[in-house]
């Protein structure tokens, strides 16, 4: 296996092939990215900044790493956790985190599935969802003891997945938008004069009703606060850009975030008792595409952004001028609103969509299959994101703040993870893919056991991105033997070769 790739004319370097921290910090200065990095991860007995307890609201959380919320393509048809699924949560209760920041990304409405297998609201599903709320709790029980679950805060994100619902077909988007976007709307096949996939202000509405009694659900089985999420592309980011729609729910700051902060007032009114996050995409770049000139050959070429020559773009957390650039104005002025006015007690930062421009959203060395390779070193937008919530925290000193994109650090994941929090720049350090490949190495961590021994960190493969745009549960199929000897990993290889001889041919 090479040790670099080509990101257009920038020599990548491998992760896995940096030998020691100082190394590491080497090659951090060589792209000029300024980041802190600790000599080496302590335990919590050595009183590791990762094992600090924080209160938020009424409850405590007993360490500052979290579990990202995740699709897993695995559930029933029905909505209800499958064995795949209940396998995930158990992973997620033995991780060492303390915050679950959903562990799934939960449907208000059946018609707003990112899949056909995605949980989602029925009545028939409030006991299942019960079950598997206990899963997490037991095995956290079982790996650290009767009373561990007092600090350990589980939640459950809330969504609809708006211009990338699939509902019925996984291979068929049936797109609900809040506004004709000039580049998505063709990147993902839609008719620019179709009206009938817009949403109405009066569909909006009953949308906000239909959170309210996922909320209620969430809060009635035990769950510890709801995450109505705000990022990556999906409805209600895709509100926060909407410019150009016309009446209450569009055009200035007030009429973008009006779905939002309705929803989570409504939320508040309906269930004054329980705690609510938002995880939101601070700021999104234009979609990106993979070179033509340098795709074929069996690979994907590496990633440009789409030209946009239409006027202002209309894009959330940057400029309109210059979409390329982060402009953290209005997130800031919105998660102070709904903190100050809504009572949302702790948010979860990402950025942009894994859907049209996965590099900047989830740095990898290897791209998922419909992306194209990286236009930057991976390391560039992983200290992108920890900078952004570093400007954000300054802004915003009082409301915790969960931080994205550090799997890509790999075994310097601890030394970065522990420098940052102790630094201020972050209050929870969040992880998505690493918990699919080595879900336990938070605890290693913290007991200052050989997190490197095992030899499962997260790689990037982008394997557990491939196999869902490909129609497969979504699983760590290089290191995890769950994945590795299943039917699904013969469908996964079938589906890259098809795709290595598609770019061969181009």
């Amino acid at each position: 296996m090479s040790n670099t790739r080509k990101a257009g004319r920038v020599a990548i370097q491998r992760i896995g092939a940096i030998k020691n921290v100082s190394a590491f910090r080497d090659y951090l200065d060589s792209l000029g990215l300024d980041i802190p990095v600790d000599d080496a991860p302590l335990s919590a007995a050595e009183r590791s900044p990762l094992a600090t307890a924080l209160d938020i609201q009424d409850s405590t959380v007993g360490n500052r790493w979290c579990v990202h919320p995740m699709e897993g393509w695995d559930g029933r048809p029905d909505g209800q956790p499958s064995e795949h699924t209940i396998r995930r949560w158990q992973h997620f209760g033995q991780s060492g985190c303390k915050l679950i920041w959903g562990g799934e990304a939960f449907t208000v409405t059946a018609a707003g599935r990112a899949n056909p297998n995605q949980l989602f609201y029925r009545p028939e599903n409030v006991e299942p969802m019960r079950a598997l709320l206990q899963t997490v709790e037991q095995a956290h029980q079982d790996r650290f003891g009767q009373s561990a679950t007092d600090d350990l805060l589980v939640g459950l994100q809330l969504t609809h997945s708006g211009r990338f619902s699939r509902p019925h077909r996984k291979d068929r988007m049936e797109p609900q938008v809040a506004y004709h976007h000039p580049l998505l709307d063709e990147k993902f096949g839609i008719d620019p004069a179709d009206d009938s996939v817009l949403l109405s202000d009066d569909d909006l509405k009953r949308l906000t009703d239909a959170y309210v009694v996922s909320a209620k659900m969430a809060r009635d089985v035990g769950f510890g606060f709801v995450d109505v999420k705000a990022c990556h592309g999906y409805l209600i980011h895709e509100t926060l850009s909407g410019f150009d729609r016309p009446g209450p729910y569009g055009g200035d700051f007030e009429g973008r975030s009006r779905f939002l902060r309705e929803t989570v007032a409504a939320i508040r009114n309906e269930c004054p008792d329980l705690m609510i996050g938002v995880r939101l995409s601070a700021f999104d770049r234009p979609p990106y595409h993979p070179d033509p000139a340098k795709t074929g050959g069996g690979k994907l070429g590496p990633g440009l952004p789409d030209e946009f020559r239409g006027g202002p773009y209309p894009g959330f957390g940057c400029s309109r001028d210059n979409p390329l650039l982060v402009d953290l104005t209005e997130p800031i002025r919105l998660i102070r609103l709904l903190a100050d006015e809504h009572g949302v007690a702790l948010f979860n930062i990402s950025c942009g969509s894994p859907y049209y421009n996965p590099h900047i959203q989830r740095p990898a060395f290897y791209p998922p299959s419909d992306g194209y390779q990286p236009p930057e070193d991976p390391l560039i937008g992983c200290v992108r994101q920890v900078q952004t919530v570093r400007n954000l925290k300054q802004a915003l000193p009082d409301i915790p703040l969960v931080g994205t994109a550090y799997s890509y650090f790999q075994e310097y994941l601890p030394h970065v993870a522990q420098a940052v929090v102790r630094a201020g720049w972050v209050d929870f350090v969040g992880i998505g893919r690493l918990v699919l490949s080595d879900w336990e190495l938070p605890a290693k961590v913290l007991a200052g056991a050989d997190y490197r021994a095992a030899k499962k960190i997260c790689r990037t493969f982008s394997d557990c991105t491939t196999a869902p745009r490909n129609g497969i549960i979504s699983g760590c199929f290089p290191l995890d033997d769950y994945y590795k000897h299943s039917p699904d990993a013969e469908q996964l290889k079938q589906a890259k070769a098809v795709l290595r001889q598609r770019l061969k041919s181009e």
